[in-house]
């Protein structure tokens, strides 16, 4: 008995080989053959191979999720340029531009090119500064709450509609985009909005990336301020 005790008190445990082996990192130069001698469970399920063998397999399932992760990546760049070539001709297009008239169909063209959208709408309740432009539609009244609501964002709004943006759009889109306008890169105060309706429920989703929404509304909002 006593001496059982005194195995038990002399065994090692997993933690203990497992800080010897990292604070002794040659071990295995100087016993290579306990390599070829260890057998582990595969990760596939084909019975037991040696530990070279796992660390093997455990490269290789290391390198394709790390090929899969390098291919989503390069794609989201391609993707990337194409939106950066669209924004950059929509530019364009507003630099050229010298009517108030033109302005808002250029844009909402230009939206259904850039995001593949089925209706684009731009809503202003700032007051032009010339009063023989009041007429375009773009100034029609929306209701406080819905003003009220887009003054209160701080970055473009994805995903459903609110309550109070209820009849400014088709009842069949399914995803909207809100991008609040602002006059002289003034951020506390919305004179307007951009909205984007799609007919695909995923095309604009909560945790969607919002850099070229924000990018299309300062220049959005730019292009109006002259008129305001």
């Amino acid at each position: 008995m006593q001496q059982d005790n005194q195995i038990q008190n002399d065994a090692i445990s997993a933690d203990e080989v497992s800080s010897y082996l990292r604070s002794h990192p040659h071990f295995f130069e100087q016993y290579a053959n306990l390599l070829t001698e260890i057998f582990l469970p595969s990760p596939h399920g084909s019975g037991a191979i040696s530990l070279a063998e796992r660390q093997q397999l455990a490269q290789r399932d290391k390198i394709r999720v790390q090929e899969v992760m390098l291919a989503q990546i390069i794609e989201f760049g391609e993707q990337n340029d194409v939106t950066s070539h669209k924004v950059h001709n929509l530019s364009v297009k507003l630099l050229e531009n010298h009517s108030l008239t033109d302005l808002e169909p250029l844009i909402a063209e230009s939206m259904q090119q850039v995001f593949a959208v089925k209706q684009a709408q731009i809503h202003l309740w700032l007051k032009p500064s010339d009063e023989t432009l009041s007429y375009n539609a773009i100034f029609s009244p929306v209701s406080n709450a819905f003003s009220d609501w887009v003054t209160a964002l701080e970055a473009p709004n994805c995903g459903t509609k609110p309550e109070s943006a209820q009849g400014l759009l088709d009842e069949n889109l399914q995803s909207f985009a809100f991008i609040p306008l602002h006059k002289n890169d003034d951020k506390k105060q919305a004179i307007g909005v951009l909205i984007l309706g799609s007919e695909d429920p995923l095309r604009f989703k909560a945790d969607m990336g919002l850099m070229y929404l924000k990018r299309i509304g300062d220049l959005v909002s730019a292009s109006f301020s002259r008129y305001l």
